[in-house]
Parts: structure tokens; C-alpha cells; sequence
């Protein structure tokens, strides 16, 4: 991953400098759901991987998760909240219809000088926010730019549907981007979205439910993130095996492994961060980086691989270089 000179100087180089999460306090565990719905605990785990999610509560708001996480993110960052000059939210579930989220979660850390957007690219809305984020950094018009996912799937869940009811849960995750040292961080994206296939996952805006056909959608995500993931280390010139870490969007355990199979890359190097968040759209991947951080499975230079499938259908795939934002004088000592 190099960057590309421009007139007038070398191009900064955007990397992730801190990462932040938070999830609502209520903790909804599979007895929970089994207790009311015609399933159970094993077909759950066998089916899903997971075992437990959290819902926000009637007081919550998702600007406060969000806020929380942004926080985390500028605090590991060792930055101030008052230089943000851009925050991105990506959300299909805003507190209001309008104003969008972003504005809210600004407010709440002191980012008063902040570009605030919200922006809806389902399950992929993080990797779609962090290209974006690097853009601006790379192009010098923004020296630090967050990006959070954040979602309350919770509230369009059909909780009396046992097919989806278990899938699907709240929390936020964020990171800071921000210049890092030449010629690495954030390296370039894929994208891709077949609109012929938007009615197999789809929420209508009037009494808003998630609906899916579920063998559709694993068979369509396990092939497009599986090509996605291909097609970004192909044009970042890097190999499966040269990546540290895999973070896939934590939509189903099954999924993930799938795709990591199919990429050959071994299951100790991939998150599953599902068990314990369920699916949570756009915060997913997020999520998972701050638990891959907290756990030790990145460290600064970690290559780490994402990819994302969601409604749309639409999906993403990245690769960044974790913190590097050594100098070069400090990655040669």
C-alpha cells in the first residue's frame, strides 16, 4: 500500500490512529429469547453462532452509544474531540427520521467545528464512511476525520419472528483517521451492489421490520465477500497470508467461516466477535476491531482485512495498516 505524490508535496498517508466502542446495558441472552419463542439455545449457536446481544433501552438513545463509542476512539487516539473536523455516522436506524445522528453525536463529544454527515449503506456503511474518511485526509482537506457505525436494529427487529428475532442486535463502534506514516495506512477499497437482489433483505419505511430470505442472503454474502476480499488484496498487491487479522461483517458465524475458508485464511486469524454482539449492520465490523485491540490480535502495523455484505444488496471490502503511524525514523530503529 503507497501513497501517490501530488504537486506540492507527498500526500499524507490517512491510518486509523484510535478505535472506540460501547453497547447498550441491556443484555439479551439466548434463554431470554428461547423463554418466548419456539427455538432453542443449540439451534441457535449451531445455526448462528450466537449467544447473546444487547437491545437499547426505552431512555437510551443511539446519539449516546454512538457518542460513547467516538469518545473511546479519540481518547485511544490521544487526540482532542475540539479537532474533529469530520464525523461520518453510518446508521439505518437514526434516533429521528431527521435531523441525522451525526449532528447529535457531535454535540455530546465537543466537536463544535466538525462536518457532520450521516450516511445508509446497510451493513457495509462503515467500510463505505472509512474510505471516505481517507479520502479526506489523503487529499489534505481534513487532518481528522471519525467514523462511526452505529445501530439499533433492535427497533426494526420483528421480535415475534424466530427467524430473525435472534439475529440481530444494538452497540456502536468508531474509529479516528488521521495522517500516519508515509507510504502506509489505509490502502484502497472495493465496492459493489446488485439491485435485482433488494427485495431478499429489505426494511419498508412504514412499519419498519427487517425482513430476509435467509438462504439467499448467506449464499449471495459467503460468494461476493469472498470476491470482495480477493479483489482488495489483488489491488493492494498483497497475499491472504500476509494479512494479520480478517474482520468480516459479524452477520452469522457460519458466514465468516465460509468466507475465511474460501480465502484460506486460518480461523485464528479471524474474528467472531458475532457470539457475543449478534448482528449489528454497520457497527459490525467496528465492533469487532475494538475487541480484536482489546484481545491482543492487533497491534501497530497489523495488516487487517474487512469486509462487509449487506441489504442492497451492496458490499465492501478494505485493508489498512493498523496504527501505523510510527515515523520512519522509529519503524527502522
Amino acid at each position: 500500500m503507497t501513497a501517490s505524490p501530488r504537486s506540492g508535496g507527498e500526500r499524507p498517508t490517512p491510518t486509523i490512529l484510535g478505535v472506540g466502542a460501547a453497547v447498550p446495558s441491556q443484555l439479551i441472552t439466548n434463554a431470554d429469547l428461547v423463554a418466548r419463542l419456539d427455538t432453542s439455545d443449540e439451534w441457535i449457536v449451531r445455526r448462528t453462532g450466537i449467544r447473546e446481544r444487547r437491545h437499547l433501552r426505552e431512555t437510551e438513545t443511539l446519539a449516546e452509544i454512538a457518542a460513547a463509542a467516538c469518545t473511546d476512539a479519540i481518547i485511544d487516539a490521544g487526540c482532542s474531540a475540539a479537532g474533529v473536523d469530520h464525523l461520518i455516522v453510518a446508521t439505518i436506524t437514526p434516533d429521528r427520521l431527521t435531523p441525522g445522528l451525526a449532528p447529535a453525536v457531535a454535540a455530546r463529544i465537543g466537536a463544535p467545528s466538525a462536518g457532520v454527515l450521516d450516511i445508509n449503506a446497510a451493513c457495509c456503511g462503515f467500510l463505505y464512511g472509512l474510505d471516505q474518511a481517507a479520502a479526506l485526509i489523503e487529499s489534505g482537506r481534513a487532518r481528522s476525520v471519525l467514523v462511526c457505525g452505529a445501530e439499533a436494529l433492535s427497533r426494526i427487529t420483528d421480535h415475534e419472528d424466530r427467524a430473525t428475532a435472534v439475529l440481530f442486535g444494538d452497540g456502536a463502534g468508531a474509529v479516528l483517521v488521521g495522517p500516519g506514516a508515509r507510504g502506509r495506512g489505509i490502502g484502497s477499497f472495493v465496492f459493489g451492489y446488485d439491485d435485482t437482489l433488494a427485495d431478499t433483505l429489505y426494511a419498508e419505511r412504514e412499519g419498519p421490520r427487517l425482513r430476509m430470505a435467509g438462504q439467499q442472503v448467506y449464499r449471495h454474502a459467503v460468494h461476493r465477500m469472498t470476491e470482495a476480499a480477493q479483489e482488495v488484496l489483488a489491488a493492494n498487491g498483497v497475499s491472504a497470508e500476509e494479512v494479520d487479522y480478517f474482520v468480516a461483517h459479524q452477520a452469522n458465524a457460519r458466514i465468516v467461516s465460509a468466507v475465511a475458508d474460501a480465502l484460506g485464511v486460518p480461523h485464528e486469524k479471524v474474528s467472531f466477535n458475532v457470539e457475543w454482539t449478534a448482528n449489528t449492520s454497520a457497527a459490525s465490523i467496528p465492533l469487532a476491531l475494538a475487541a480484536a485491540q482489546r484481545e491482543g490480535h492487533l497491534q501497530p502495523g497489523s495488516l487487517v482485512a474487512m469486509v462487509a455484505f449487506g441489504a442492497g444488496f451492496v458490499w465492501a471490502a478494505g485493508l489498512a495498516a493498523w496504527k501505523d503511524n510510527m515515523t520512519e525514523t522509529t519503524r527502522s530503529s
